[in-house]
């Protein structure tokens, strides 16, 4: 199998003039001469002729996904040139909040939360779709906009990349569960991805929230934290599993499938209670070429669009049904799992969560690791023995310890609150009064657990 090809994206300061830009600019590749200044970005592709339309889409798909996309969409519509213009989510949302959207027509981007907020600010227009083939949904999990705003392109899961080879040398079975992974068996085997650093993380962890309960789920996001190396990449997890680095990796799907595709001896588990997600894709209320828009979008969900996803270079979750007809044999279909499979997540509250859930875990887990480790590796111990020689006041001591471990600063009530939640929509926590706060009371909780334990360890 080919290795995908390096991922060129290019960046170019709002400031410099347009041959200053054109200098800057990767040779391999021609950059449009008609740039809208309002984007501030360069626009990748090959020069549009003088009868082209042009069609300005913004995403922050990989570069060997827009272009098998602009190739085939322009075969069918030659009188359209598309224009992809790369940013990242932030930005994107900035761009199209503009009152000239900086002339974009569509915006297609796996952005969850940017879509519900954009459609609440007028910035898209109604279309239609087939529901026949496009459900819109899977299993009760919503997908796209019930109003037509803005629909589901594609979904990923979220899950576990397993190295099988590597826990069958141990006597180990692949996890079913995320509590599985809590088990000490696992200790040592596992990497994990750090939320303000890896973009997929927030909701990898806010579907663990969501489906285990608030303050259960963090207790359980400690201890498996407490066995695993905490990872800076997105693709570091997958990279770790199928390097023989680690045995276990939690992950969003397409990592591990693009890797199963170039042949990696790995496989993927999607736990009980895991969600997939969607990308999505929508027409801008600004637009002023809107059948071309309409043709794109068109394009992107039909069957034949959407099988270009799941090319090797991609391994993408189509959101239409029939395009799993004939699909690769890496590529799962999710619309055909069995219904207890999916946790119905909850998308509304989950796209404000990410900035909090990036908090909380820098001041539970990331700043206090090695901390972490030792904690449940003495907890994991103490139950241990007290499984040998059972002892009630010892057993007491460390239950309550557990409990303290896993201990989170924020409520549920909190965790659901909107009002709330939009503190953090930076993903910082710019009240230092706060963060000190919430430190000594994790610091506070931590050592008491401590203190339990080694009374308890005393007694046995």
């Amino acid at each position: 199998m080919t290795r995908p090809r390096r991922r060129f994206y290019v960046f170019i300061m709002y400031r410099l003039d347009i041959a200053s830009r054109l200098a800057l600019l990767p040779s391999r590749r021609n950059v449009l001469a008609a740039i809208p200044s309002a984007l501030g970005v360069a626009l990748l592709g090959r020069p549009a002729r003088a009868a082209d339309e042009r069609l300005v889409v913004v995403t922050s798909f990989p570069e060997e996904l827009t272009t098998r996309y602009e190739a085939e969409f322009e075969k069918v519509y030659p009188g359209v040139h598309v224009q992809f213009v790369w940013k990242q989510s932030r930005d994107a949302l900035a761009l199209l909040s503009d009152k000239d959207q900086g002339g974009a027509d569509v915006y297609w981007a796996p952005a969850l939360g940017n879509f519900p907020i954009l459609r609440d600010r007028g910035a898209f227009q109604k279309f239609s779709v087939d529901r026949a083939a496009l459900p819109g949904r899977l299993g009760d999990q919503l997908l796209s906009d019930p109003n037509g705003l803005f629909e589901a392109y594609d979904v990923a899961g979220y899950g576990i990349v397993v190295d099988p080879a590597a826990l069958a040398r141990d006597g180990l079975k692949p996890p079913k569960s995320w509590s599985d992974l809590a088990s000490p068996a696992y200790a040592g085997r596992i990497v994990m991805p750090i939320p303000a650093k890896v973009g997929f993380s927030p909701a990898l962890y806010d579907i663990v929230l969501q489906s285990e309960g608030w303050e259960r789920g963090w207790a359980l996001l400690a201890e498996i934290a407490g066995g695993a190396e905490l990872l800076g990449s997105g693709s570091g997890p997958t990279a770790s599993v199928k390097d023989g680095h680690a045995a276990l990796g939690l992950t969003i799907d397409f990592f591990a499938f693009n890797a199963l595709a170039n042949g990696e001896s790995i496989s993927f588990v999607y736990p009980e209670k895991t969600a997939f997600l969607p990308a999505h894709i929508a027409i801008t209320a600004g637009t002023q070429r809107f059948s071309a828009a309409k043709a794109f979008v068109d394009f992107a969900l039909s069957s034949k669009g959407q099988k270009l996803m799941m090319e090797a270079d991609s391994s993408r979750h189509p959101a239409r049904p029939d395009a799993y007809a004939g699909k690769p044999a890496a590529v799962v279909n999710p619309f055909a799992l069995p219904p207890g499979t999916f946790y119905p997540y909850d998308a509304e509250i989950g796209r404000r969560r990410p900035g909090v859930v990036s908090v909380m875990f820098d001041l539970a887990i990331t700043e206090r690791h090695t901390e972490t480790q030792r904690l449940w590796r003495a907890i994991h111990a103490a139950e241990a023995r007290l499984a040998a020689a059972p002892d009630s006041a010892g057993a007491a001591a460390v239950a309550k310890a557990r409990k303290l471990a896993g201990f989170t600063p924020i409520s549920e009530a909190q965790a659901k609150d909107s009002a709330f939640l939009d503190r953090f929509s930076s993903r910082e926590l710019k009240d230092g009064d706060l963060a000190a706060r919430w430190r000594a009371e994790i610091s506070s909780a931590r050592a008491e657990a401590l203190s339990l334990v080694a009374s308890a360890e005393q007694r046995l």
